[in-house]
């Protein structure tokens, strides 16, 4: 035990608020946990269904016997590294609560990235936009751009149906289930025909991982988050190679593309995007000062 998780161990009553996270955050950091403070702390507020500010200032609540077992359950899971969304069942992204399963990636900040992107590029919010999300799981792309361009409408494909659920109850639960639809495909095969040249808006964040690489993740990532997310293929690219050249087809002629790639990716992507009638415009960074996303748009 830790001099900071020991003191505060001692510094509350058995069964309170203040020593079940101190606990919960001992048991986190044993197993090698860089946020076990700050996920005791979500998890008691989970549990307890309080303000996270009570965590702070009323540590001395009393847990129920029910809490306390509710508790010790969703921290031994997090002691083999389930990622929190998992456990909560849901993670903040771009500002909106989006439900998660163990059927969708989870969202994570760098991602916020494209969003930031496509938004940059956009100085009048209140045209009547059509989006295309192409891999949509949880719907988090096109989600967050709904909720910035208040007269848009979007198209969210996945190949997992039971990740377009998840998507389809996210729309439903922000209000946007009359903006935002969810069909099962294949990246753009069969929109090429009644959606031609639609979509003002095409964002992806497709599979990059090199499928050898998987297993070396973060254990939050290679255990829990679906392969069918993450596995790129031998070198990450494959579903680039699948994806881009129908994009051309499907954007208006001054319309945005913008798709997530990861650490080291951007040259291969830029090339394969220059090769089908798109032009690079940006690769954009994100705070860790890596290239995050390809932009591009039609070639003049």
């Amino acid at each position: 035990m830790t001099a900071v998780a020991s003191l505060l161990s001692h510094r509350y009553e058995s069964g309170t608020l203040g020593a079940a996270v101190a606990e919960a955050a001992r048991r986190l950091s044993e197993v090698g946990i860089d946020s076990a403070r700050l996920d005791a702390r979500v998890l008691a507020v989970y549990v307890l269904g309080v303000e996270p500010a009570a965590v702070f200032g009323h540590p001395e609540m009393a847990l129920s016997e029910q809490q306390q077992q509710h508790l010790e359950s969703l921290v031994a899971r997090r002691e083999i590294h389930e990622p929190v969304a998992h456990l909560v069942g849901e993670r903040e992204f771009w500002s909106i609560a989006l439900a998660v399963t163990r059927d969708t990636l989870v969202p994570r900040p760098e991602t916020e990235t494209l969003i930031e992107a496509v938004l940059d590029r956009i100085p009048e919010r209140n045209q009547p936009l059509q989006i295309l999300d192409l891999g949509t799981g949880s719907g988090c792309l096109l989600l967050a751009l709904l909720s910035e361009l208040p007269e848009a409408t979007g198209l969210g494909i996945d190949a997992s149906e039971p990740a377009l659920a998840v998507a389809r109850e996210n729309a439903r639960c922000l209000g946007f289930e009359g903006r935002a639809e969810f069909s099962t495909g294949h990246w753009g095969e069969g929109l090429e025909r009644n959606r031609a040249g639609a979509f003002q808006i095409i964002v992806s964040n497709p599979p990059y991982i090199a499928a050898g690489d998987i297993d070396g993740l973060m254990p939050e990532v290679a255990r829990f988050d679906p392969r069918l997310a993450l596995d790129g293929g031998a070198d990450g690219l494959n579903c680039y190679r699948e994806m881009i050249p129908g994009i051309p087809r499907l954007l208006t002629s001054d319309g945005i593309f913008a798709v997530e790639i990861g650490d080291g990716q951007d040259r291969a992507v830029s090339d394969l995007v220059s090769k089908v009638d798109l032009q690079v415009i940006e690769v954009k960074e994100d705070l860790s000062r890596i290239g995050r996303c390809v932009v591009a748009t039609c070639q003049l």
